[in-house]
């Protein structure tokens, strides 16, 4: 017990060190601008990359931006009420729950748009997923070090 209220010390003191660096938010923010790309940041770039993937590499643009964009939005929509549940005393009631299911609703959704720019199935997807996991844990039971130290290949 003592050796973990020292460690603690030790990473407070290190904490209040770290947090008394000044950072040069002027030269972090040229960093950002040289590390972004073209299309992140003019319009006419952005539009030029998307008419080529919707053009020459048959991406079904709109749909695909919009369930990327959903997906984000409704899994935060999801993780807030657990956040709130978990962290913040919100009860795990009845109404709660059906919070939740509404959440995974939409979720559900955004991932058939998915599915659709993707040209594929919710039952592929679920496939996909159970062959790369039994790959991954052959066993059929998690292991840590596999979740950690993936093969090559192995996304």
């Amino acid at each position: 017990m003592i050796t973990k209220k020292r460690n603690l010390k030790n990473h407070l003191k290190d904490l209040s060190f770290n947090m008394t660096k000044v950072i040069d938010t002027d030269k972090y923010l040229d960093f950002v601008r040289q590390t972004t790309s073209p299309a992140s940041t003019h319009l006419a770039a952005l539009l030029s990359r998307l008419t080529e993937l919707d053009t020459s590499a048959d991406a079904d643009v709109p749909r695909l931006l919009t369930a990327a964009l959903g997906l984000s939005a409704e899994a935060g929509e999801f993780t807030e009420v657990v956040k709130k549940i978990f962290l913040q005393g919100k009860p795990y009631n009845e109404e709660n729950a059906f919070h939740l299911k509404r959440e995974l609703g939409d979720i559900c959704w955004y991932i058939a748009q998915a599915c659709m720019a993707l040209d594929t199935s919710f039952d592929e997807v679920l496939q996909m997923n159970y062959e790369k996991l039994s790959a991954r844990y052959p066993e059929g039971t998690f292991d840590v070090y596999r979740s950690e130290n993936r093969k090559e290949g192995d996304l």
